[in-house]
C-alpha cells in the first residue's frame, strides 16, 4: 500500500457514528491520511464533532472544496447493507477521477469493473483500488492452521457492525504494548485498508471462505506469537452467518473474544430477531468449534458508545458478572482487561507446548542415551 496517501472520504449524507464505518475507522487508526471528509449536510463541522474522535478534519460540501486540501485519492466512506454504489455518487468519482486522484473502495460493486469509470481511470492514469477483490487462487480450507505454533484469537459478535474490527485493532495495540509479537488479519474492507492486506472474505465464493480465512492465519502466522483475526457478521444474522462460521472452521481458533453492543437488543437489519443473552451466545460460539479445535471465549468486549459514562460501566459490570469473563470497553475505557486475558492465555498455552515437546522428546533422549552405553 503506497505509504503517501491522502485521503479524501465520501460519506455523503452518511457521515455518522453507525453510519460510515469505513470512513470513521480509517479517521481513528490513520488520522494522518484523511484530508476531509465529504458530507454536505455536515459541511463546516469537523470529524471531532460528528464522530467524537477524528479532531479538526474537516466536513466539506463537495468534490471540489475537498481538492482544496490537496488529496492523492478519493475513498468511499461507507459499508451499505449490500456493498452497492449509491447513484448519487457517480459524478463527485468521475469528478475525483478528472482531477487526478486515485480511488480506493470497500464496496461489493467493483469500481474497477465499471465501464465509465474504468475507461474514465485508464484515460487520466490513475489508479482503483477494490480492497473488497479476492485473490483467484484460493483453498479449500483444510485444516492446515493446525500445523503452526501462533495463538490465534478471533473476534466474534452478537450482531453486524458492533465492533469486532475496532476490538481488535485496540487489543493488538495493547499486546504490542507488552512487547508481543501480534499480527492483525484483516478480513474486512475496512481491515484491509487500515492493515494494508488482508482478504474481503465476504467476497469470496462460499465454498473458499473458510480457505480464505485458513490462508490469511498462514500468512499472518509468520514470526507472530499472536494472530487476532477480525470477525465478521454474526451466527445468528440471516444473511451474514455463512461468513461467519466460514471464518470459525476457517481460522480454528485457539480462543475467541465475544463483541457487543448493551443497548443492542435485536439484529438491526432484522428487528424480528432477538439477541440471546451473551451467556448463551458465548455457550453456543464455543459448540460450533468444539469438534475441530475447542476455543473458549475467554473475554467480552462490549461498545458503549451510545451510553452514559456511568451506564457504561454498569453494564461492563453487569456483562462481567454474567460471564464470569474480563469484560471492558477497550475503546472507550481500557483495553487492559481483554489484552490481560489473552496475554495469559498464550502464556499457558506456550508453557503447555513445551511441556508437550518435551515429553515426546524424552522417550528419544534415552534411546541416545542406551545407544551411547
Amino acid at each position: 500500500m503506497p505509504r503517501e496517501l491522502r485521503f479524501l472520504v465520501i460519506a455523503e449524507g452518511q457521515f455518522g457514528p453507525l453510519t460510515s464505518k469505513t470512513a470513521n475507522s480509517c479517521i481513528r487508526y490513520t488520522p494522518e491520511r484523511v484530508v476531509a471528509v465529504i458530507d454536505s449536510r455536515r459541511a463546516g463541522r469537523t470529524a471531532q464533532d460528528v464522530l467524537g474522535f477524528g479532531g479538526d478534519i474537516p466536513v466539506v460540501s463537495s468534490v471540489a472544496e475537498g481538492l482544496e486540501r490537496k488529496p492523492t485519492a478519493l475513498l468511499i466512506g461507507v459499508a451499505p447493507q449490500g456493498g452497492k454504489l449509491p447513484d448519487e455518487w457517480r459524478a463527485m468519482i468521475l469528478a475525483a477521477i478528472d482531477a487526478g486522484l486515485d480511488v480506493w473502495s470497500g464496496l461489493h460493486t467493483f469500481i474497477g469493473a465499471d465501464p465509465e469509470f474504468a475507461a474514465r481511470a485508464e484515460k487520466k492514469k490513475i489508479e482503483i483500488h477494490d480492497l473488497r477483490r479476492p485473490p483467484l487462487d484460493l483453498p479449500v480450507a483444510m485444516g492446515r492452521v493446525r500445523k503452526i505454533d501462533s495463538t490465534i484469537v478471533l473476534t466474534v459478535g452478537t450482531d453486524c457492525n458492533i465492533g469486532k474490527m475496532t476490538s481488535a485493532l485496540q487489543i493488538r495495540d495493547g499486546l504490542k504494548a507488552r512487547d508481543r509479537k501480534v499480527r492483525f488479519a484483516g478480513t474486512g474492507q475496512t481491515g484491509i485498508l487500515i492493515e494494508g492486506w488482508g482478504i474481503g472474505v465476504d467476497a469470496v465464493i462460499a465454498d473458499f471462505i473458510a480457505g480464505a480465512a485458513e490462508k490469511l492465519v498462514l500468512d499472518a502466522s509468520h514470526g507472530a506469537e499472536i494472530v487476532l483475526v477480525e470477525g465478521q457478521g454474526s451466527i445468528i444474522h440471516p444473511g451474514y452467518s455463512g461468513v461467519t462460521l466460514g471464518l470459525i472452521h476457517g481460522s480454528l481458533p485457539h480462543a475467541m473474544v465475544m463483541c457487543a453492543q448493551p443497548s443492542r437488543s435485536h439484529i438491526n437489519n432484522n428487528p424480528w430477531i432477538e439477541i440471546p443473552p451473551l451467556p448463551e451466545m458465548i455457550r453456543m460460539h464455543e459448540m460450533l468449534v468444539q469438534h475441530l479445535r475447542p476455543a473458549p471465549v475467554i473475554a467480552v468486549s462490549l461498545n458503549t458508545y451510545d451510553l452514559s459514562v456511568r451506564a457504561a460501566r454498569a453494564a461492563i459490570a453487569k456483562t462481567r458478572r454474567q460471564t464470569g469473563l474480563p469484560t471492558t470497553d477497550p475503546v472507550r475505557f481500557d483495553s487492559e482487561p481483554v489484552v490481560e486475558a489473552i496475554d495469559t492465555f498464550h502464556r499457558k498455552r506456550t508453557r503447555a507446548l513445551a511441556r508437550r515437546a518435551d515429553a515426546a522428546s524424552t522417550p528419544a533422549r534415552k534411546r541416545v542415551a542406551a545407544k551411547r552405553t
